[in-house]
């Protein structure tokens, strides 16, 4: 795991320790100490730890005028445990949320397993964004990750499915993939529910 980086293709663009309005400002990182791990396993000290032991992520870019965020995932998401979304709710997206973003982004090409608890925090994150007419989207689950997330009723809150699933957004640009999520979820079944 420690050779899986964060995306880093919109550093030109974006750089999540560099903006002032990030929670992860100033932040220093190291290419050769590893010292974050999931379980017995080291992961590349480029991503950003928010208080969970199992569940790691990388801001990739924010545009505040258009209000949206794509956030890379890594890791266990485990909310029975360690109650990951409380971690990411309140470390991130609150922090967020009070500079005006409404769309989210999850990538979780790398989210290896969910473990489900309650739905509290994506209810309260649903309402959020519901009022600002935004949206969260759950970006290339795992079929098993999707499967455990539906057992859960996150589906309720959050935009995820195979219409999500195979969405190639390396090497696009980041506007360039805002769009294409936007285009999915217009001509999406399982349109916002908001």
């Amino acid at each position: 795991m420690h050779t899986i980086e964060p995306y880093f293709n919109w550093r030109d663009h974006y750089v999540a320790s560099e903006d002032e309005r990030s929670p992860f400002y100033g932040r220093v990182y190291s290419e050769f100490s590893f010292s974050n791990k999931i379980y017995n396993y080291f992961i590349h000290p480029q991503w950003d730890e928010i208080g969970s032991p199992t569940l790691y992520l990388k801001v990739l870019f924010v545009d505040y005028q258009q209000s949206y965020a794509v956030i890379e995932l890594i890791g266990e998401w485990n909310d029975c445990i360690n109650n990951d979304i409380m971690f990411l709710k309140r470390e991130l997206i609150d922090h967020m949320m009070e500079h005006d973003i409404k769309y989210f982004m999850l990538i979780c090409d790398n989210v290896l397993n969910f473990h489900g608890s309650d739905d509290c925090y994506y209810e309260e994150w649903s309402e959020e964004v519901s009022d600002e007419q935004g949206w969260i989207v759950f970006v290339n689950l795992l079929e098993h990750v999707q499967s455990e997330m539906e057992s859960t009723g996150i589906q309720y809150y959050a935009n995820l499915g195979p219409v999500f699933n195979d969405v190639p957004w390396r090497g696009k640009k980041a506007s360039h993939l805002f769009m294409e999520i936007e285009n999915r979820l217009h001509g999406s079944v399982k349109q916002l529910r908001y």
